[in-house]
């Protein structure tokens, strides 16, 4: 019996369950990006390794708010003094410093924003979608793209 090619296995399309290695976030995430795009586009199977990517940057956004939330945008920084004997006696107020973690919820937004749209996930993308797939003269072309899209049959 001859294997399938990667590609072609389940018929080409990605599969329903998420990678064994996805956490329950990027499982839950995992599941609805692939439901809607298996009605929505025409991401295959090659198409996983963005979707994957898609999934696990919005684990890292939610992780990294979450961080925030709790610890907030700017930290406080303070200076030890201590007496002759090494021991601290008090902390000096130093100033603020910015989280690291909003950097990281940053890139992270802005990772998903650009795989997001490589996979046609927000309005603009799929718009586009349809601006490139009919010349502006044929309306019943567009209007079964927008059917298609919109689920009406």
């Amino acid at each position: 019996m001859t294997k399938k090619p990667d590609y072609a296995v389940n018929g080409g399309k990605l599969r329903t369950n998420p990678p064994d290695y996805f956490s329950k976030q990027s499982g839950i995430v995992w599941r609805k990006v692939v439901g809607f795009l298996e009605t929505k586009s025409n991401v295959i199977r090659v198409d996983s390794v963005l979707v994957e990517t898609y999934c696990t940057q919005y684990e890292i956004y939610r992780n990294a708010y979450m961080h925030i939330r709790k610890h907030g945008e700017v930290q406080a920084m303070y200076d030890p003094v201590q007496d002759m004997t090494g021991k601290v006696i008090e902390h000096t107020f130093k100033g603020f410093k910015r989280n690291p973690m909003t950097q990281i919820y940053s890139d992270s937004i802005k990772n998903l924003t650009k795989i997001g749209s490589e996979l046609g996930l927000s309005p603009k993308s799929r718009q586009e979608l349809f601006d490139g797939l009919t010349d502006g003269d044929d309306q019943s072309a567009t209007a079964e793209i927008m059917q298609l899209f919109q689920g009406n049959e």
